[in-house]
């Protein structure tokens, strides 16, 4: 089914949306509103003030964290007195060693605003390229002046330094996400293309305002349907005057997702954008099997892509397995006191059996017991209390028959469940290999059956080991969420896997539990 344009940008829901600030401007048809002649020229000036406003700060941040770990040297360390054994590093040093540092961030990307704040990403950078420059300082200090200490004076700046700018960029990060959460400094966003992969773009960046992209209208010829977080979007033909529009709607950013449109006509755009002065990313063909390890070649002007996925029977994958039984009996004898408290308050509760046994798919879509403490009364009734989700995943047609959790669930189990402490017997099922502490969740055997056919690249998930933790459970997707967002995180992560990846996962799983927890305590 297919919206009309023009009725799209009068709708009550455009209403509603401008009034909760989705939208530019609180009109009934912004897009046809009468011209401002006071208005400032849009031709990338919100995105230059936000790159410009970030850098400003990032650089000022880091380079009075530098000057504080200096002086942190001089005054504080008992090496550096006089009557120590590791005299002041000359202040010349000093300054190079900072410059470094400053020309290093500059040279990585690190003083434009990132599109999703990770503060562990960021933390990694800091790490690395303030050890480079301490290593091209103490290489520099060694051929040109040869002194004693050189190694040991830089790397007492060095690691103050590195902790400063650490908790400075942390803090940064932290201001900028919630400045980007309150709509301060978000980017106008146009979104050339309005069908599924392009109101797939627009929901997401409104259902994550800290990305600072807010998507105030399409452009599109044959759009869909938008679904209820989309539809108050208002859509227009690609025909209209762009200039106009960005000038209305004081656009900075571009997105062109998939559209009906020629490749013609979407080159057109695409240039009108650049010399209109606003940023622009492509959402690429083919997308689903793009990463983040590519390289690129070219043959004269055609550019050649070539993808490198992680490959689940790789060497890598087996370290990775062996690791995960290694650290999950570590895990078992550490946790055996807490296990063993929630064990004795089930038996308590519930009676016998402690564990409750579900046969779950994993690795190669092989079926496996799962484990976890039980937190139900048991129940003649066969029947699964998602099964209402897990039916609205199909489109409707039910797989099981629904058995509520209401009055089958005691205290002590909505307390084990709200702290996922009935999981930990599943560390059991790592050593044993069922599972790996990382990795997309298992599902029931029968889901699993009736998801596979009707969901897109859902058997896909099975190509690695489920895990404890994963990459769509830290973002959000567990409980009641939309599985094919789900099975597109997990891909992602299968595709894109690196140790880097495993551990932040793993930095981000408690906080992530504990959030889950807060937005849905009763």
């Amino acid at each position: 089914m297919r919206t009309s344009t023009a009725r799209d940008s009068a709708s009550p829901l455009v209403r509603a949306a401008a009034a909760q600030g989705l939208l530019s401007a609180p009109t009934p048809d912004p897009l046809r509103e009468a011209d401002r002649p006071d208005s400032p020229s849009p031709r990338g000036a919100t995105s230059s003030r936000t790159s410009r406003r970030y850098q400003r700060r990032a650089l000022i941040a880091d380079i009075a964290m530098l000057a504080v770990a200096t002086g942190l040297v001089v005054v504080i360390s008992p090496t550096a007195s006089p009557s120590g054994d590791v005299p002041n590093e000359p202040l010349v040093w000093s300054i190079i060693f900072s410059g470094l540092v400053a020309l290093l961030f500059g040279l990585n990307g690190m003083y434009k605003p990132p599109l999703r704040p990770d503060t562990l990403d960021v933390l990694r950078a800091v790490l690395a390229q303030t050890a480079l420059a301490a290593t091209l300082t103490i290489v520099a200090r060694v051929i040109l002046t040869n002194q004693a200490y050189v190694s040991a004076e830089t790397a007492r700046h060095w690691l103050p330094a590195v902790v400063l700018l650490a908790a400075g960029r942390t803090a940064l990060l932290w201001l900028e996400s919630h400045a980007r959460a309150r709509g301060d400094g978000d980017r106008a966003t146009l979104v050339v293309g309005a069908g599924i992969v392009g109101r797939r773009v627009a929901r997401r960046l409104i259902e994550e305002p800290e990305l600072g992209l807010r998507p105030v209208a399409f452009l599109d010829d044959d759009p869909r349907e938008g679904d209820s977080v989309t539809a108050a979007i208002p859509v227009r033909p690609l025909s209209d005057d762009l200039e106009d529009l960005v000038s209305r709607h004081r656009i900075s950013h571009v997105i062109v997702a998939f559209s009906t449109a020629g490749h013609d006509e979407l080159l057109r755009v695409s240039r009108r954008c650049w010399e209109l002065g606003l940023s622009l990313s492509v959402v690429p063909r083919l997308f689903e099997i793009e990463g983040g390890r590519v390289s690129t070649e070219h043959l004269g002007g055609l550019p050649l892509i070539e993808l490198h996925p992680s490959d689940p029977r790789s060497w890598q994958f087996r370290v990775k397995y062996a690791v995960d039984r290694v650290i999950s009996a570590f895990a078992l004898l550490l946790l055996a006191p807490a296990l063993a408290g929630a064990a004795l308050a089930v038996l308590l509760s519930l009676g016998r059996p402690i564990l409750f046994r579900q046969s779950r798919v994993g690795l190669d879509g092989r079926e496996f017991d799962m484990l976890k403490l039980r937190t139900l009364d048991a129940t003649a009734e066969a029947g699964e209390a998602d099964a209402d989700w897990a039916a609205s995943q199909l489109g409707g047609r039910a797989i099981a028959g629904h058995l509520p959790m209401e009055g089958r669930i005691t205290r002590t189990g909505r307390f084990l469940r709200r702290y996922s402490i009935d999981e930990l017997p599943q560390l059991w099922n790592v050593c044993r290999g069922d599972m790996s502490l990382i990795g997309p969740r298992p599902e029931r055997t029968a889901y699993v059956r009736q998801f596979s056919p009707d969901i897109y690249r859902y058997p896909e998930r099975h190509r690695v080991k489920s895990g404890l933790t994963g990459w769509s459970q830290i973002n959000g997707l567990r409980g009641s969420t939309s599985l094919a967002d789900r099975v597109e995180w997990d891909n992602h992560y299968i595709e894109n896997w690196s140790l880097w990846m495993d551990f932040k996962i793993l930095m981000r799983t408690v906080p992530a539990v504990f959030r889950y927890t807060w937005t849905t305590a009763e």
